[in-house]
């Protein structure tokens, strides 16, 4: 399984947002900064972040970014849903481009189908805080770039 940069992404600055206080705002330069990646992939990603609700955008010149609900609140498996396109492993997956000859009778997809599932379960069972809880670590990782 992977993940698209969209996700990592989104679930970076989710990590990152998380080890701020509730109150503090943050912006996409420091996150860009921070992680060493592109200032206009974040744009995309936050302004989608926004829409979902996960997170907060405030405009203007202190504006800035922050979680808008609590790390505990915040779903790992969701969020992956959200940001991914499709979950298309193996082309059997998108029946309206399948050109497999075998699809009728292969059992792979089954099984593949099956690894999924499982695999969003166990995404399914984090949150935002679990995967930050770590935040002295991860702050002293921020504050060393």
């Amino acid at each position: 399984m992977r993940l698209t940069l969209y996700t990592d992404y989104s679930l970076r600055v989710l990590v990152y947002l998380a080890t701020k206080p509730k109150e503090d705002l943050s912006n996409i330069k420091e996150i860009a900064e921070v992680y060493n990646i592109s200032k206009n992939h974040l744009m995309k990603v936050t302004y989608e972040l926004g829409k979902m609700n996960v997170i907060e955008t405030i405009r203007g010149r202190n504006g800035g970014i922050r979680l808008a609900m609590l790390p505990e609140e915040i779903n790992i498996g969701e969020i992956v849903r959200k940001t991914e396109e499709d979950f298309h492993l193996v082309e059997c997956f998108d029946q309206e481009n399948d050109q497999c000859i075998i699809s009728p009778a292969c059992g792979l997809k089954h099984v593949l189908n099956k690894a999924l599932q499982a695999y969003l379960e166990v995404l399914d069972q984090y949150t935002l805080a679990d995967v930050a809880k770590n935040q002295s670590a991860l702050l002293s990782y921020f504050l060393s770039k």
